[in-house]
């Protein structure tokens, strides 16, 4: 049955890595989850308001963008459910992605596919990660990111990003001015350097501005703090380690950039509800 957005559901409590059909619905609000979305429709179109610009997803061509960013469908045309994955950022971050559609994801636009050229072989892909992830998780995950990471890399090929930027340029220099420019700039160093030691009063500097009014933009425009953003981050890439390693929970702790196992054990399970060594279980079979 195809699913639809709960407006009760609590923004950044994580989908993790999913594939599902959804119906399209309005959104009576802004949902917000640290994942990369893609989405394709078999028929129709989507209107996003993302991040206070719309974007329009249509028919037959693959499109993503980082979900962070509040995005609220305002208008659909059709109603033939269309395919949704989710994908922690933390993990195509490790990817290494080209540029050209890393930067403009970060900065919270759509990155789509020029044309609907290759729509029919991307419904197949899809309707095949959603069988894999629904009847062999754990034995197929790893196929399915494998997967998903080659798509993406093809999508860099042929990317446009959404207000007619072109796919290769340079989205999170200094020429962007103004309040949300500040606050892409701080995502993207968020983004990047998450696993290190990192303070707010580094992210305020990365733009230029005092630690407090940083915080106080960066909150408007994401609903949390710098630091609680560092932290979803660095929960994310322990999940993703729990999942996909053998790693021992105090290995996987140092590696997403927590200091100590107790700060660790607390954040994840304010984020995900279990302990990390229950999340183990519950995604791995045992």
């Amino acid at each position: 049955m195809p699913k639809h957005f709960d407006p009760r559901r609590p923004d950044f409590e994580p989908y993790g890595l999913t594939c599902e059909v959804w119906e399209p619905r309005r959104m009576d609000r802004a949902d917000r989850h640290n994942e990369v979305e893609l989405n394709l429709l078999v028929t129709g179109s989507l209107t996003y308001l993302l991040g206070g610009r719309r974007s329009t997803v249509r028919a037959g061509r693959l499109a993503a963008f980082w979900a962070a960013r509040p995005h609220q469908i305002v208008a659909f045309e059709g109603t033939s459910p269309y395919y949704v994955v989710t994908l922690p950022l933390a993990w195509v971050l490790g990817w290494g992605l080209p540029k050209r559609v890393a930067e403009p994801l970060l900065n919270g636009r759509v990155v789509e596919e020029p044309d609907d050229a290759r729509g029919d072989l991307d419904r197949a892909l899809f309707a095949q990660w959603r069988r894999d992830l629904a009847e062999a998780p754990e034995r197929r995950r790893e196929t399915v990111l494998l997967e998903l990471k080659a798509r993406l890399l093809r999508l860099a090929e042929r990317a446009v990003a959404s207000r007619g930027r072109e796919p290769g340029a340079r989205v999170l220099g200094a020429a962007g001015r103004g309040a949300p420019a500040l606050v892409e700039r701080m995502a993207h160093v968020i983004a990047a350097r998450y696993a290190q030691p990192l303070r707010v009063a580094e992210i305020a500097a990365s733009v230029g501005l005092h630690p407090d009014y940083a915080a106080l933009l960066f909150r408007k425009a994401f609903g949390t703090t710098p630091a609680r953003f560092v932290v979803q981050h660095r929960v994310s890439h322990a999940q993703r380690m729990l999942v996909t390693s053998d790693a021992k929970v105090l290995e996987i702790a140092l590696d997403a950039g927590f200091r100590s196992l107790s700060r660790f054990n607390a954040a994840f399970k304010a984020l995900c509800g279990c302990t990390p060594r229950e999340y183990r279980r519950r995604h791995r079979g045992g």
